[in-house]
Formats: structure tokens, sequence, C-alpha cells
């Protein structure tokens, strides 16, 4: 009998625990197991399920292959484009070929010169709507294939810590689990945020918004708008993420369906409105959605055909955070941690910013033993640090929703964060498959700034801070919006981390492509008068991007 109940301690003893098996989990559950960490893979739920954070960013879809690179999970490859996803993982998934923006004011017609877009150069990749009950149950199944021990319909209800020998996981039906180390990735209600009182209360974000969203059938391309009739985008609007964006709120229109490849017909639709301006009430999410149609009448028009599939999720305020997310043998990652609004998709790309730099210190410590605290703490400095960045992003985008001028000149620090930090990844990734030196990752960690899209430029962390604090006097009544829309334009346009050709310091350069010409005119910037921290970089992106294109990549 004894032995037998030494042989149960064994079973149950794992070296990383991780509480929840969305994308976070099941990806850093393959990344574990594939590289020899005994991994729990618990989960209240089951797959496949209904989840939001489905459109992907050039920096995510880097991050992945750098993951699938560096842990030598090939499955993971795929997720990094959409013609992987489409032929290895799932055919339920939309292109992104664009980021659109179309400016509304309440009950007049929309303005054809009040529009932005960015577009991701097809020639090198498309972005991604993910499907995620598709690329979740994907993850999952790839974490089990390689060793990961799957509990699903299994709620913790008590966790204990012993700094010494690692923790002990309860159920709500009396099972228990041991661990040196726990991963909670669960989302808001965090079982070690509640048992640890690491929330903190209020959040200190400056972001303020709700949501109702859903998945419809019958969603009409808005290309084919009268509204959108006039308007000179250089892409489809219908081929990328639109947002509808007005004073108090925007609105996210995500098609699967977008592309002949496609077996899935329907559309994520979510509404994100300033409960300050959109006070939240008993009013079902149907009725509220129909109200904001009946005020938005060029919005309108996509959805005169439209109707939900499943259940409105309608929201209270959605930011939260936590005052503390590393401890003694635990880490909260991605929505355990915090998070700030969907505007910009930035979450998926943080969750694999956590799962990237997570990895490799968890595998080194199931070999050698350390668990200790300061081994994880870059990992208390980073999420905390992509939460603060986030949040003066959205923070300033809800104030720049008031007036165009504002949103047209705040649209464009987005716009650079997105470029400019993709070649930070592509400039390690290239340097990666040139040496096989793993280190390259690692030096993307030795930042003054962990969290920032691109830690090392001085310029544009300034011109980022700026932005913030001259929307802050917006608000406040303190400065005009159209007086602040300027001086965020002069700041981009004497920037030295962006070539002059780009023009994205002028005001009529709404949206953007990245044309062959431009490309060209680039290269020249970068060998001639880009800053050292800068040009190399992009100059090592862009022959990586090109290589990995003409691979099939």
């Amino acid at each position: 009998m004894q032995n037998s109940r030494s042989a149960q301690r064994r079973a149950d003893q794992y070296d990383v625990a991780i509480l929840g098996s969305g994308m976070a989990g099941g990806m850093l559950g393959a990344v574990l197991a594939r590289n020899g960490v005994k991994v729990l893979l618990l989960d209240a739920g089951t797959h496949p399920r209904f989840a939001v954070g489905e459109s992907t960013i050039p920096y995510t879809s880097g991050l992945t292959r750098i993951i699938a690179e560096r842990y030598n999970v090939p499955e993971i490859k795929p997720l990094a484009s959409h013609k992987g996803i489409s032929r290895h993982v799932s055919r339920s998934c939309g292109q992104k070929q664009n980021f659109g923006f179309v400016y509304h004011r309440e009950g007049l017609s929309q303005s054809p010169e009040e529009i932005n877009q960015l577009v991701v150069p097809s020639a090198l990749r498309t972005e991604t709507h993910l499907f995620r009950q598709d690329i979740d149950s994907y993850l999952f199944n790839v974490a089990v294939k390689y060793g990961a021990h799957p509990r699903l319909n299994t709620r913790i209800a008590d966790v204990e810590i012993d700094p010494d020998s690692g923790a002990v996981l309860r159920t709500d039906k009396g099972e228990e689990f041991r661990a040196s180390y726990v991963v909670d990735g669960s989302g808001f209600r965090s079982p070690l945020a509640d048992k640890f009182a690491l929330r903190e209360t209020p959040t200190r974000a400056r972001t303020h918004s709700r949501t109702l969203f859903t998945h419809m059938i019958g969603v009409r391309p808005f290309d084919q708008a009268p509204a959108a009739r006039s308007h000179q985008q250089p892409n489809p609007w219908h081929h990328g993420t639109l947002h509808h964006v007005f004073d108090g709120g925007w609105l996210w229109v995500i098609p699967f369906d977008n592309h002949a490849d496609s077996i899935n017909p329907l559309c994520s639709v979510g509404l994100t409105l300033d409960p300050r301006v959109f006070p939240k009430d008993d009013t079902p999410g149907q009725e509220e959605f129909d109200a904001f149609l009946g005020r938005f009448p060029d919005i309108a028009w996509q959805f005169r055909d439209a109707k939900a599939v499943r259940p409105w999720v309608s929201t209270g305020r959605l930011q939260y955070s936590a005052k503390q997310v590393v401890g003694e043998r635990f880490c909260l990652t991605s929505h355990a941690a915090g998070f700030i609004d969907a505007l910009y998709s930035r979450g998926l790309t943080n969750t694999m910013e956590i799962v990237n730099s997570l990895g490799w210190r968890l595998i080194a410590a199931s070999r050698d033993g350390d668990w200790s605290l300061e081994r994880f703490s870059y990992l208390e400095t980073l999420q905390q640090g992509l939460f603060d960045f986030h949040d003066d992003l959205v923070y300033s985008s809800f104030v720049g929703f008031r007036d165009y001028e504002l949103w047209n000149a705040v649209n464009r620090t987005w716009m650079l964060g997105t470029m400019l930090g993709n070649v930070m990844l592509e400039d390690a990734y290239y340097r990666f498959t040139r040496s096989g030196d793993a280190e390259v990752f690692r030096q993307l960690e030795d930042s003054a700034l962990p969290g920032s899209p691109l830690p090392v430029s001085e310029g544009f962390n300034a011109m980022s801070t700026l932005t913030r604090e001259l929307c802050q006097a917006v608000e406040k009544g303190e400065l005009a919006p159209r007086a602040a829309a300027q001086q965020i334009l002069d700041c981009i346009r004497d920037a030295d981390f962006i070539a002059p050709s780009f023009r994205l310091g002028q005001r009529g350069t709404r949206c953007f492509s990245m044309s062959p010409a431009k490309m060209a005119k680039n290269a020249v910037w970068c060998r001639r008068d880009a800053p050292p921290e800068i040009g190399p970089r992009m100059i090592n992106a862009s022959k990586g991007l090109v290589r990995m294109r003409l691979m099939g990549g």
C-alpha cells in the first residue's frame, strides 16, 4: 500500500502546471512538452469553444515563426501565415491584407476623405483572421501529441505554494496535483490573482471601454456600401480587418469568408464603447447593437441582412491589471495578468511575447532545478511594460476618436509601431537563420524598455510618450485637438527613425501601402541616412522576408 501511494504521488508531480488551454496555454504546453518538460494542461472548459482575439498582425506572425524555430515545434510554424493556416490547420480562417479605419459622425454622412488604411505587403505575407475554436483546438492537440497531460473540465479551486517545493493545486472535486511551477493563463478569473490578491483596485489603466460581440452571418462587404463608393484606399476593406471609428468607440468587422478557399460563412462583429459616453444598462445585446446602428446609418448598411449565430456577449469595463504577475513558483500570463482592449489586435502579440520569453526559462529550470524568482523576474517587467504601452496607445486613440484630425495623427503612431516593431523580430530571425544561435533571441530581452515594440529607438518612444501627453491635455480641455494633431505630425515628420519618403508626417498620407518603389527608397535610406540602431536591422529584415517568400514561407 505504501508503494502504491508513492507511485500516485510521483504520477501527480509535474514540472509545470498550466491553467488554461487556450492559445497561450496550448502553445506554451507544446513548447515545453516538445523539450522534455513534464506538463499538466488544465482547463475548466473543453474544446472546441468560442473565443475572441481573432486578428493577427505582422509582429504576431513574426513571433509565431520564431517560437516554432527556437523551440523546434514545426507544427506551430503554419500559424505564422494565412497560407500556412489554410493549407495545414483550418480553412475556416479569413485573410487579412489590411488594417482599415473608417471615421463616422453620428447622424451624418461619412466623409470619403476621413479614412485610414495600412496594407500588409502581400508580396511578403498575408495576416489572418483566426477562427479561434479551430486554432485553439489545434494547439491543444499539438501539446498533447508531444506529451502534455490534459485535464479538461477540471476547475482549480485552490492553490498552495511553497517557495522551496512548488505548488499543490486542488480541484473543486477534491483532486490534487503537484507542480514545481504554475503558469496561470486562465483569464480575468485567475485562481492565482484571487488567491494572492494580485489585482490592482482600481486598475491603473487610462483606457475606459466595454464591449458586446458575437459571430454573424450575412454581413455585407463594406466596399459595396454607398458610403464607400468614393473611397480611394489601396486595398478592399473586405480583405482585411475593418474598424468603424467614432466619438466614444469603435466597431470591428472580421470576416472569415473573404477568400475563395474559405469554408466558413461567419463574421466576427464587436462594438466597443466608452462607458462614460455610452453607459451600460440592462438592454439586451442585439437591441443595443440595433440602436447603435440607428444612429450611424452608413454603418447600418453593412448589417442590413446580418443575423447573430450565437448569443451576444456584453461586458462591463474591460480593463483590469495586476500589481504583481510573477511570484515564487508562479507567473500570470496574458489575460490572467491584465487586459486593455481589442483595438490594434495586440492581445495575441502580447501572448506570443510571454510564451517566447517564458519558454526557455521553464525548460532550463526543469533541467537544473532552479525555479528561483530571480530567473523569472524579467517576465514581471515585460508584462507590465506590454500593458502600459498598449494602454497609452489605446487611450490616445479613444481621445483621438473625438476629432478626425487628431485621430488621423494618432493613427500614424500606431502604424509606426506596427511596422517598425516587426523589424526587430525579422532582424533577429534573419540572424538566427544565418548562425543557428538562439542567443540572438535572448538579446531581444536586453532592453531598457521591455514592452515597447521598438525599444532601441529613443525617438520612437519619445513620440509615444508625447502622443499620450498631448491627448491627456486634450482630454483636460487644455489643448485643442487639431493643435495636438499638428504637434504629433511635426514630431513624425522630423523623426530620424522612419524614412522621409514614407511621408507619414504629412496630413494627407491617410493610407499607406509598401509598394516596390517605397521599398527601394527605404533601402537607400537604410544604407545612407538611417540611424545605426535602425538601418542594419531594416536591411536584415528585408532580406529575411524576401528569403522567406522565395522559400514559400
